[in-house]
């Protein structure tokens, strides 16, 4: 089934699942010892993410953020935890770009499998404002694991 009924099931299971990521978020908290780390904060709105990574033979072996801010933000921490943990550099910086790509309104990375539950955030590309909101954790990734 297409049409406006289907897309809005598809926007309340988003919103389910970002609101899910919000108030339960993965991977929140501090590693014993990080091989790598970045904070950053938008002085726009106030969000402020810390990225912590244990890396391990090249790989992210573990992954941990804090901070606070919107649930857009929160939410896309959580679910960036659970897709970079067993990637190499390389593949956290595809896959950073890929949604990047997703959140500034390309419609074919929306459908992109790879980014698993992140997709949920893809509604983000009609708020230019929230672009940053979603970007944030993903930019602390790239420069914790610094390729």
């Amino acid at each position: 089934m297409t049409g406006p009924a289907s897309d809005a099931r598809l926007s309340a299971l988003y919103q389910e699942v970002i609101l899910d990521h919000y108030r339960r978020p993965r991977n929140r908290g501090a590693l014993a010892e990080p091989t790598g780390s970045a904070s950053l904060r938008n002085p726009l709105c106030g969000d402020e993410i810390e990225v912590q990574v244990a890396m391990h033979e090249g790989k992210v072996a573990d992954v941990k953020f804090g901070g606070r801010g919107c649930s857009i933000s929160q939410a896309s921490a959580s679910m960036m935890t659970e897709l970079v943990k067993g990637r190499t550099p390389d593949e956290v910086h595809a896959l950073g770009e890929r949604f990047a790509e997703m959140i500034r309104g390309d419609a074919e990375a929306a459908k992109d499998q790879a980014l698993g539950q992140a997709r949920a955030l893809s509604g983000v590309s009609r708020f230019p404002t929230r672009v940053r909101c979603a970007l944030i954790a993903w930019e602390a990734m790239e420069r914790a694991v610094k390729r």
